[in-house]
């Protein structure tokens, strides 16, 4: 019913606005809410059409954003989008501004209330949308038209995550208060103890190919998958292979035998689903083309390439660290990656672990926790900081260029769809940041074209 005088008052300067722009409306009466998720919940599933409002300052002023109700805002895009550090309006704030409207009710209408627009893409192509009235008592219906001319002038761009979150503002911690809550409340996996050993033994430099073959021969799985890695088409080794120590001596070298051994033997440290985007089978596939893509950048960076193999081939370990210790949220967190390909990934671990509690800890981002868990295990120290900060575009300092290399390793794999990241990264910086030409980029995809199918296979092989 398209009526104006149906009684169910608006808020005034909604019905204003409304009146003046000559927008059609439908007004839904609702029992009276006590907030504005009862009063979606009372919609039943119509609450999939429901859109909501956001609002958020800086020293610059205020920002509405208006998202789906069943999302919540990705700070990183926001970031990028407006260049500005905005923060969400405090209860007292919004009231003052919102003086015609019960509390809680904000109307999604920025026109209405002389305020600027952020749209989350695709909500101008609804073909209807509701959204809170002002009051606690009704809510409003607008077709797709009518939408369109209410939010005249309004910027539009990817702003929000699909799935319910938190916007509230949280206390950052810093590295030291996490790593030292992570070991007061959760029992984090020791490095297993096969992978201590073959720690232990490349840093002595007194030892052996034979010392090293020996210890993997202990363990059958591990010798199967050695020697498979050993005998693909990576190598082009024409002779036979029949031992690991043939392996060390003759295909891979000491390095990259103890590099691939050691990162096998440390994933039995996490009980991590094989399937979905974020799974084990997935991990393995981005490490491992990781891992290739270090080791062949690292001549050319002034880095060592046994340190840059496992730079790349460990520094997602605390994502599945992650999963190890929050297996529902990790769930969750899977699903929201699938749904939301343009949202940063630290964006979406904010949303699902940043809830308040101590699970805010982890919403640091897996990278920090990789770090973390990285330097408990005594791993070199680029290997630490590549996992502890390769979501943190611009880093400068300590081992940089081993974090460049990852950065960009992972950038140039978002173009095949390999890896937890697809937003862009800027590439040309960090070719700039390594020394590297342009044409430098073509020339290593060329020889990722090449082995791709082997490391396909391979990654699928580790997680059999």
């Amino acid at each position: 019913m398209d009526n104006r005088s149906i009684g169910v008052a608006l808020a005034t300067r909604l019905q204003r606005f409304f009146d003046q722009q000559d927008i059609a409306y439908k007004e839904r009466p609702i029992e009276q809410a006590s907030s504005l998720d009862s009063a979606v919940s009372a919609l039943g599933s119509a609450r999939e059409d429901v859109i909501k409002a956001t609002l958020l300052i800086d020293i610059s002023g205020i920002v509405m954003v208006v998202h789906r109700y069943d999302s919540s805002l990705d700070a990183d895009a926001l970031r990028q989008m407006t260049g500005r550090h905005l923060q969400p309006l405090t209860v007292q704030q919004t009231m003052r501004l919102f003086s015609d409207c019960d509390p809680g009710f904000t109307p999604p209408i920025g026109n209405a209330y002389d305020l600027p627009v952020l749209l989350d893409e695709g909500i101008d192509r609804f073909e209807r949308v509701l959204f809170s009235s002002g009051t606690d008592h009704s809510m409003v219906e607008l077709d797709g038209r009518s939408l369109r001319l209410a939010m005249a002038g309004s910027r539009e761009g990817h702003v929000a995550i699909r799935g319910p979150g938190n916007e509230g503002a949280r206390d950052a911690l810093t590295l030291a208060e996490v790593a030292s809550k992570l070991k007061k409340l959760y029992r984090l996996p020791p490095m297993p103890a096969l992978a201590l050993r073959i720690l232990r033994l490349t840093s002595n430099t007194e030892a052996t190919a034979r010392e090293l073959a020996e210890l993997i021969e202990f363990d059958p799985s591990l010798t199967a998958q050695v020697m498979r890695y050993a005998r693909s088409a990576l190598f082009h080794y024409p002779g036979q292979i029949n031992s690991v120590q043939d392996a060390v001596t003759r295909v891979l070298g000491f390095d990259r035998v103890a590099h691939i051994a050691m990162g096998i033997a440390s994933v039995r440290a996490f009980d991590v689903p094989r399937s979905g985007i974020l799974g084990m089978d997935n991990f393995w596939r981005h490490s491992l083309y990781c891992a290739f893509l270090c080791q062949t950048m690292a001549p050319s960076c002034g880095a060592d390439k046994g340190l840059a193999y496992l730079c790349g081939l460990l520094h997602n370990f605390g994502l599945l660290l992650v999963g190890h210790l929050f297996p529902i949220e990790f769930k969750e967190l899977n699903r929201l990656r699938e749904a939301n390909p343009e949202a940063s990934m630290q964006s979406l671990e904010q949303q699902v672990f940043g809830q308040g509690g101590e699970q805010e800890i982890i919403a640091v981002g897996h990278g920090a926790i990789g770090g973390i868990l990285h330097r408990l295990w005594e791993l070199p120290d680029p290997v630490v900081k590549a996992a502890g900060v390769h979501q943190q575009p611009g880093y400068h300092g300590e081992n940089e260029n081993y974090v460049m290399i990852v950065q960009l390793a992972n950038a140039l794999l978002k173009d095949r769809g390999i890896g937890d990241e697809f937003n862009p990264d800027d590439v040309p910086a960090l070719l700039q940041g390594l020394g590297l030409e342009p044409a430098f980029v073509g020339d290593l995809m060329a020889q990722v074209d090449q082995v791709a199918p082997d490391l396909d296979a391979l990654a699928l092989s580790l997680t059999a």
